[in-house]
């Protein structure tokens, strides 16, 4: 039996079902199998309690540590609050053209922002996040298409605005260096 393409690990409890949505949603975009996992680790290590968040960059690399071997690419999926020194705070980040990435479902949440909640934008902002991040994998840049996946986001209203696929150039550009 061959491993997957892909690998998304959950660090946390998450809905089944929103992880199938996710994985399905990533086999499409990426035209690569996918293998979910569930990952523990203690998270305490990476905790800032000045800034009440977890430090990103050091679960990236983390992650990047624990990556599955014989995957081509590896993203780990977290429920907490993720900053980097120089943003308020993140949803995700990845290396870029490397193998591993991370994303945080805490802020895509609508109850985070006192609105009642909806289990379909939260599924729908997942799958456009851990496509975004795996594009950077894959070597792909921000896009200025504003309905690009590949499109930075500042705000979660950001993310609602885009689509969840590549966008023509992206797509292109995606084929250019996987040689897909």
């Amino acid at each position: 039996m061959s491993l997957p393409n892909i690998t998304l690990i959950s660090y946390g409890y998450f809905e089944k079902d929103l992880l199938e949505k996710t994985a399905e949603a990533v086999i499409q975009e990426f035209q690569c199998s996918v293998g979910v996992k569930e990952g523990h680790m203690d998270l305490s290590e990476f905790y800032d309690p000045t800034r009440r968040q977890y430090n990103g960059n050091a679960l990236l690399k983390l992650v990047d540590c624990l990556a599955i071997p014989d995957s081509l690419k590896t993203l780990g999926l977290f429920n907490v609050d993720l900053f980097i020194p120089i943003l308020t705070f993140i949803f995700g980040q990845a290396y870029l053209g490397g193998n591993t990435g991370i994303a945080s479902l805490y802020r895509l949440s609508n109850k985070r922002y006192g609105i009642s909640g909806d289990d379909r934008f939260l599924a729908e902002r997942c799958i456009k996040e851990v496509i975004h991040e795996l594009g950077h994998t894959f070597g792909l840049i921000h896009c200025p298409n504003p309905t690009c996946v590949m499109r930075s986001s500042t705000y979660v209203e950001d993310i609602d605005q885009k689509n969840q696929n590549l966008c023509n150039k992206c797509r292109d550009e995606y084929i250019s260096l996987t040689g897909l």
